[in-house]
């Protein structure tokens, strides 16, 4: 993957979060278990696009988020995938992320370039952080603690021409 420009203080202020990640992203990501020093590895693609119902493009707007690629953990190396749906948030610009089955993940507005969120799961609090670097790079950083989980999920994304 081509290196992302480097992380600092200047992001780029996104107006539709839906129209700027529509489309196809390489994806790099790093999974640390802080607890124990392990360290995994995700490399893939992911692919946003129109949601659809038997009928044709499903009438919201959403976007359909599919990820397909190759984790490795301790030397393991397995395919992984994963959906979710990016709705239009409650905000213009914005976006409201669901997993696959309907149920909410987050909130999502880029419209400063940067935006926090979190995402309690039972005894697990996710908390995550989206920066917008450039027109094609993009990062997202998860830290979930919990009663068995001190991680951190780091994934660069780098839009395919």
């Amino acid at each position: 993957m081509d290196a992302p420009p480097p992380y600092v203080d200047e992001f780029r202020p996104v107006p539709d979060v839906l129209a700027h990640l529509a489309g196809r992203w390489r994806v790099e990501r790093t999974v640390l278990d802080l607890a124990s020093g392990d360290e995994g590895r995700f490399e893939g693609v992911a692919a946003f696009g129109p949601m659809s119902t038997e009928g044709g493009p499903a009438p919201d707007g959403g976007l359909l988020y599919s990820e397909s690629g190759m984790f490795t953990w301790q030397g393991v190396a397995r395919p992984a995938e994963r959906t979710l749906r990016f709705l239009p948030g409650a905000r213009p610009g914005t976006a409201d992320v669901r997993f696959a089955d309907g149920r909410p993940f987050h909130d999502l507005d880029l419209t400063s370039g940067r935006y926090v969120t979190d995402h309690p799961c039972a005894a697990d609090l996710y908390r995550g952080e989206f920066t917008v670097r450039d027109a094609d790079h993009w990062r997202s950083v998860w830290r979930v603690g919990g009663p068995a989980k001190d991680l951190l999920l780091t994934t660069d994304y780098a839009r395919e021409c």
